[in-house]
């Protein structure tokens, strides 16, 4: 054997050696052994996916590191899929509240005078409640921590714009974009794409598309217990050709029931929440608000809205121009004007007006009934302590009377004729421990001709006679 073919044995056992060794290495980008193993059978593998980079962030070094995500169980065949786990609730704070605005007109000139406010008045209502410490909240975000899903800031509010003005679309809506502030809009069927100054479907789609929460409020825009009362002759008329030929019954389902199919089809939407035209209902209302699923169901009787307030029975503080103090008492009644960080937990026990509370006489009437009934609804003045209530008119002194604590309704008759003259009606009650108080006025005049501050504001918005 030649000493040329002894070398030449030996460098071949020593390359094969060496081959074997470095398939045994992991280098870095190398596949591990079963990797190596399979490249030699031939396998087109791909190439590893570069290592993606690591920026740093404050939350990246202060959050802990996650833990391992352990590997989930081999499927096993024929088996169902394991259900995903079930997300848990957040723990709901009961001392969360909220206040709810309605609006109606938005628009510097014309429009039905008590309804409407000027575009800088409610811009300057709208820095206001943000100074007060409010935190302006979707009407969904609300109906979630009712149902226990979510949370919401102790100091909520909520903003609603009522009918379908035009001016909704064009001078609210920039006003709350400007101030990132969300709100709902109830409309009514009748009055969309009317003409005049009502909004179309095109503009409430725009909105919907924006995210802008669209809401139910009747078909007509008629007082639920009176059919035909409260709107222009036209729409009376046809309220009136509703109830001939559906009934009573049957028009209520048309004005609670199909407005609201109505504007899910027109608009592509669910609605969940409905508000009675002037604030007033009756108990069919509201088995018909239960029976179409509304979420909430919203009044004109401004109070506190916690967790627990009856669903169908939701109080919004109507703001209106000749009575600021409405939008005043709202500012006032979770925690005063502190803001939301200092705002405890409590009822707020300020003097409240009758402004925000359906009153009967209404604050501001002349009546000529001299031994009138006194009826107020003092949901606006929080959880009270029913065993506390005093009931008192000016020139007559206490009164006895009845009081429903499910309805929050009070009742009293005024037991001798009253003389002519201007009367103090006097309600004072304990909420949360402390005096709470509101009163209102009113006129009996004998030979006048009795008269509401209220008509004016309770018409719909259409041009009469039309």
């Amino acid at each position: 054997m030649s000493r040329k073919f002894v070398y030449l044995v030996l460098a071949a056992s020593v390359a094969f050696a060496g081959c074997k060794k470095l398939s045994q290495l992991h280098l870095p980008g190398k596949k591990t052994e079963e990797t190596t193993v399979a490249a030699t059978k031939g396998q087109n593998l791909p190439a590893p996916p570069p290592k993606p980079e690591v920026i740093a962030t404050t939350s990246d070094v202060s959050a802990p590191a996650p833990a391992s995500t352990p590997a989930a169980p081999a499927a096993v065949p024929g088996a169902a899929p394991a259900a995903a786990p079930t997300a848990a609730k957040p723990p709901i704070d009961p001392s969360a509240s909220a206040i709810a605005l309605c609006y109606h007109n938005i628009e510097d000139k014309g429009g039905i005078k008590a309804l409407t406010i000027t575009v800088a008045e409610f811009d300057r209502e709208l820095k206001a409640i943000k100074d007060n410490g409010f935190t302006v909240i979707p009407m969904q975000d609300f109906l979630a921590w009712r149902r226990g899903e979510k949370n919401i800031p102790r100091k909520s509010c909520i903003i609603t714009i009522d009918d379908g003005w035009v001016s909704a679309y064009t001078n609210a809506w920039p006003l709350l974009k400007k101030y990132g502030y969300p709100f709902t809009v109830f409309i009514y069927v009748n009055y969309v794409g009317s003409g005049g100054k009502s909004m179309s479907w095109d503009q409430l789609a725009e909105m919907r598309d924006a995210g802008v929460d669209i809401e139910c409020h009747t078909y007509s825009h008629s007082d639920l217990k009176k059919p035909g009362v409260l709107v222009d002759k036209k729409t009376a008329d046809l309220v009136r050709k509703d109830v001939a030929t559906l009934g009573v019954d049957g028009w209520l389902k048309k004005e609670i029931v199909d407005s609201k199919e109505m504007i899910e089809k027109q608009l592509g939407i669910k609605v969940n929440a409905f508000a009675y035209p002037f604030g007033k209902y009756n108990q069919k209302a509201r088995e018909l608000v239960k029976a179409a699923g509304y979420e909430a169901a919203f009044t004109v009787y401004g109070q506190r809205l916690t967790h627990s307030s009856p669903y169908d029975l939701l109080g919004r503080y109507a703001v209106e121009t000749d009575k600021p103090k409405i939008f005043e008492d709202a500012m006032a009644m979770i925690g005063g004007g502190v803001p939301a960080s200092e705002a405890g937990p409590s009822t707020s026990v300020a003097q409240l007006a009758a402004t925000s509370m359906v009153t009967e006489p209404q604050d501001g009437a002349v009546i000529t009934n001299p031994t009138p009934k006194i009826k107020a609804n003092l949901a606006t003045m929080g959880e009270i302590e029913a065993n506390s209530i005093a009931l008192r008119v000016s020139g007559v002194g206490a009164l006895p009377f009845q009081y429903n604590a499910e309805s929050k309704i009070l009742n009293a008759q005024i037991p001798q004729k009253l003389r002519p003259g201007s009367y103090e009606v006097i309600i004072s009650a304990k909420v949360g421990g402390q005096k709470a108080e509101t009163r209102w006025s009113f006129k009996y005049d004998p030979t006048g001709k009795a008269t509401s501050p209220m008509d004016a504001p309770l018409l719909p918005p259409k041009v009469l006679g039309q």
